[in-house]
Formats: C-alpha cells, sequence, structure tokens
C-alpha cells in the first residue's frame, strides 16, 4: 500500500511539473509575441528610414525642376521626365560625367588595393614578429587615427606638390594608401589567427614570407575583403581633397564633379539628384556582393559597432 501510495503521489507530482511547465511555455510564448512585434515594427521602421532617402532621390531625378520644388511636394512626377539624365549623359553635355565616373572608379580601386597590399604587411610585423619599439609604434599608429584629417591636408597637399602629382589621378590614390585604420583593423585579425598553424610551417621551413603569403593571407580573405570595401567607398566618397589637389574639369572624380552641377544663383534639383544615383549605383552594388565578408570580418576582428 505504501509503495502504491508513494508511486501515485510521484505521478501526481509528475502531472503537476508538466503543468506548471506548459504554463511557464505558455506564458513566454505569450511574453515573446509582443516582443517579437515590436522588434519587426522597429525594423521596419528603420527600413523606412534608411530606405525613403534614396527612393526620393531616385524619383526627384526623374522630376522637372518646377515639379521638384512645388509646394506642397509630391512623391511621384508629374509628369515623368528624363531631362537630368540627358544633361549629364548628353553628347553635347558640358560636364563630362562619364569621365567623372570612370576617374572614381581607378582611382578607388588603386587606392583600395594600395591600402590592403601595404596595411597587411605593416599589421603582420606589429601582430606576429617581436622587434624594439614594436608597442609605441603600433600606440603611434593608433593615436593618428584620433587627429582630424584637416591636419594632414597641408603636409600632405606639400608632399604631392613636390612629387610633381597636382592634377593627377596619382594625388588621389597615393597619400592615404597607409592607413592607421586598416593597420590596426588588420592586426587585431591577425591576432585571433592560431599560432600553431604558423609554427608547423615554420617547422616544415617556410620563412617570414611564404607563411605571410600562404597561410596568412588566405586565411584573412574575410578582412581583407571588409577593407579593400571600406577603403573603396572612403575614397569615392571623398570630396575634400580632391578639390585641393585636382585642377582640369576632365580630372576631376565624381563628387568633386557633381559640385560644378550647381551654381550661386540657381540649383537644378533633378540634374544634382541625378548624379547623386550615378554616384550611388556603384556603391550600393558593391555592398550587396560583399556584405557577408563585410559582416564576418568585422566580426572576427574584434571591432564592435
Amino acid at each position: 500500500m505504501t509503495t502504491l501510495a508513494q508511486g501515485g503521489s510521484d505521478s501526481t507530482t509528475e502531472r503537476g511539473t508538466a503543468r506548471s511547465g506548459r504554463v511557464q511555455v505558455s506564458k513566454t510564448h505569450r511574453r515573446s509575441l509582443p516582443a517579437q512585434i515590436g522588434f519587426w515594427a522597429l525594423m521596419a521602421l528603420l527600413v523606412v528610414i534608411f530606405i525613403a532617402p534614396l527612393l526620393w532621390m531616385l524619383v526627384t531625378s526623374f522630376k522637372t525642376n518646377e515639379d521638384a520644388t512645388r509646394i506642397p511636394l509630391s512623391w511621384l512626377p508629374r509628369p515623368w521626365d528624363v531631362s537630368a539624365y540627358r544633361t549629364l549623359f548628353g553628347a553635347g553635355s558640358a560636364n563630362p560625367v562619364l569621365r567623372w565616373f570612370f576617374n572614381s572608379l581607378v582611382a578607388a580601386a588603386a587606392n583600395s588595393a594600395l591600402i590592403v597590399a601595404v596595411d597587411a604587411a605593416a599589421a603582420y610585423a606589429l601582430a606576429r614578429m617581436d622587434f624594439p619599439g614594436k608597442r609605441v609604434i603600433f600606440g603611434g599608429v593608433v593615436a593618428t587615427i584620433f587627429l582630424p584629417i584637416f591636419v594632414f591636408l597641408i603636409p600632405n597637399y606639400l608632399i604631392v606638390s613636390k612629387l610633381g602629382w597636382l592634377d593627377s589621378l596619382w594625388a588621389i590614390i597615393v597619400p592615404s594608401a597607409g592607413g592607421a585604420f586598416g593597420v590596426f583593423f588588420l592586426r587585431q585579425f591577425f591576432s585571433t589567427l592560431p599560432r600553431e598553424l604558423e609554427e608547423a610551417a615554420i617547422i616544415d621551413g617556410a620563412n617570414q614570407w611564404r607563411i605571410f603569403t600562404r597561410i596568412v593571407l588566405p586565411l584573412s580573405k574575410p578582412a581583407l575583403s571588409t577593407l579593400a570595401v571600406l577603403s573603396f567607398l572612403t575614397n569615392w566618397n571623398d570630396f575634400l581633397w580632391p578639390v585641393f589637389v585636382l585642377f582640369s574639369p576632365d580630372k576631376l572624380t565624381l563628387p568633386a564633379g557633381l559640385a560644378k552641377l550647381q551654381n550661386a544663383a540657381s540649383v537644378n534639383y533633378p540634374i544634382i539628384m541625378a548624379g547623386a544615383v550615378v554616384a550611388s549605383v556603384p556603391v550600393i552594388l558593391l555592398f550587396i556582393i560583399a556584405q557577408r565578408q563585410v559582416i564576418e570580418g568585422i566580426s572576427r576582428s574584434g571591432l564592435k559597432g
């Protein structure tokens, strides 16, 4: 009888535990549903906030200037007009937009490749090699990140002038090749790689250059891709430095050239928005293609947004 009583008590306890567990799961589910709705509502709001300016830029490029400045403003053009793009790309256009686009593309691609090559070598030395003053050098590199860019304008201009690179794409490509951010970013990534791989390569007779090119760089593709994309975007969007060192209309990059589309007397908004659309397309496509590498590279480098 005692055994039967204990068995009944145990089964009652199990049923009570199961019932309380179901109640707890049900309460958790009820609590999580409003939280999920709120989360996705917030995400939708953020999407609208980020996408709305891009859509406005796109539709305004298809408006006439009168329609773009009409009050109240309207989203859809009345009528749809492509005269802004004809002005930019027409055969008789005074603004060589395609030339500016090509200059920006060449300068940004060459600059990002140069930054990756220089910063990867410097970061590997600071992450894996031992030499006197390494900590001091790394501290100095990191310290330059906090200096405003205006501090480097005059020194870089004087150097570029002495080298005879004024009014050429070399002035856009070379000066920022040794960026402090790239060295810091790659150094953080290289520090996460297991040393056992390098030690095994040393046992097999590999030197530092072979280890760097055959082991470290292939394992660092996410970080290298991230740095290349960020460098490309920085150079592509740069406005201040090209204005300082480029003078001829056919040597300008896209951001500096687009500034010529407006004058002090009037502003043609559809033409400016059409130029902005042209400048935005490569950036958006590049991020769509490389977003996985960028996310992986940032997450593995130890940097937090």
